[in-house]
Formats: C-alpha cells, structure tokens, sequence
C-alpha cells in the first residue's frame, strides 16, 4: 500500500492529504489530484464543497476507486435523500450514528452526529445516543428505530416482534426496509472507513454547535 509520503515521493499528484491541524493522512491510500480524475466526480466534489463549505474527507479519500465511488454515492443518495416515508432526514441521521457508535467508527460518528444536530435542530441527542443511547432523552419512536437499527447493525435474527414493533410507533414495513437498509449501508461505511483509516474534517465538530460564519 502507499502512503501519502510515499506516493508523493513516486511523483504522484494528490488533492490534499492530510486534516487541517493534524499530521496524520486523511487516508491510508493516496489522495487524487483533482485534475486526474473524471469529470462526474470533480462536479459532485465541487456541489458538495460550494453547498457545505468544505469537501468531507470521504469524498477524497473514496475517488481513488471512480467505479466505487459512484456506486458507494448512487446508493448512498438514494437511502439519505429519499423523499418519501415517515423518517425524516434528522432519523435517517440518527440511525446512522447508532450504528457507527456500535461500531466504534470515528468518522460515521462525528460527520453524523453533526448532521443530524443540523436537522433536528438538537445540540446535544446525538452525543447522548453515542455514549449510551439507552439513556438518550428519545422518543419511544426514536428507541423503537434505533432498536431495530442496531439489531440489523449487529447480524440479529430478525422476527415479525421486531416488525410488530415498529408499527406501534408509526413505522410501516417500506419505513422498516429504510432503517434496515440505512443501517446495513452504514455498518458496510464503518469497515472502510476502518480499513482506509478515514479522518474527519475539523469542520464537522462544531457544525450544529455554533452560529455559522456567513460568508
């Protein structure tokens, strides 16, 4: 495998290797230069970086493989941006974070505990649901989502009491395969992120924290 270092030393171009403030690589695997890479994942780059005011890590690190980077996003867009069912962006968000916390995943936790505070408008939930969600101040909507996400997250048999479940707070079986599969995709998200050694930006640790500076 190269490191960053040593892809530099071979002459290679990269986009940026490194998180502001820190020493360690966004990723075990170099980082692309911009110019180097396809032109769909530069325009997506560039959406992300103008709408969010920085480009999350994943993005650079995942353009080392273009194909997988374009399927790992396709499917990601399709379970988080869906527009349809009764989760809102802020479950979605919190499902994501239950799972990764499961998982001991550093980037998942902090890239989305910061986007569910901005969605739900909660400073603090999200870091209550990392360190014991059992304890988090939920909804028995919110607990019965998180339930089943976490025994999706963790390879449980899954039964009709786990459907039954769910349709007593409100969540039909298409709501049911949403947070399964968001669960499933994300506990996929955590082994590569563990694999690639993935870095969070600085960024996500204040977003929903503090006022953001206008331009």
């Amino acid at each position: 495998m190269l490191r960053s270092s040593q892809a530099v030393a071979l002459g290679r171009h990269e986009y940026c290797t490194q998180s502001e403030g820190s020493s360690r690589p966004i990723s075990r695997y170099p980082i692309p230069y911009k110019k180097d890479l396809p032109y769909d994942l530069v325009e997506l780059m560039e959406e992300v970086e103008t709408k969010g005011g920085f480009l999350p890590n994943v993005f650079k690190a995942l353009a080392h493989r273009p194909a997988e980077f374009r399927a790992f996003f396709a499917y990601y867009n399709a379970l988080m941006n869906k527009e349809t069912g009764n989760l809102t962006k802020a479950d979605r968000e919190l499902v994501v974070v239950v799972t990764s916390a499961s998982n001991g995943c550093p980037y998942c936790v902090i890239a989305h505990s910061a986007l569910h505070r901005i969605y739900s408008k909660k400073p603090t939930l999200a870091d209550e649901v990392i360190i014991n969600w059992e304890l988090a101040e939920l909804k028995q909507r919110e607990h019965s989502m998180l339930e089943f996400a976490l025994a999706i997250a963790k390879a449980e048999n899954i039964t009709e009491k786990h459907f039954a479940k769910l349709e007593e707070h409100g969540f039909d079986r298409e709501d049911a395969w949403d947070i399964a599969m968001i669960s499933a995709f994300f506990a996929m998200s955590n082994r590569i992120s563990h694999f690639m050694d993935l870095r969070p930006n600085k960024e996500f640790y204040t977003l929903g924290r503090l006022p953001r500076e206008k331009p």
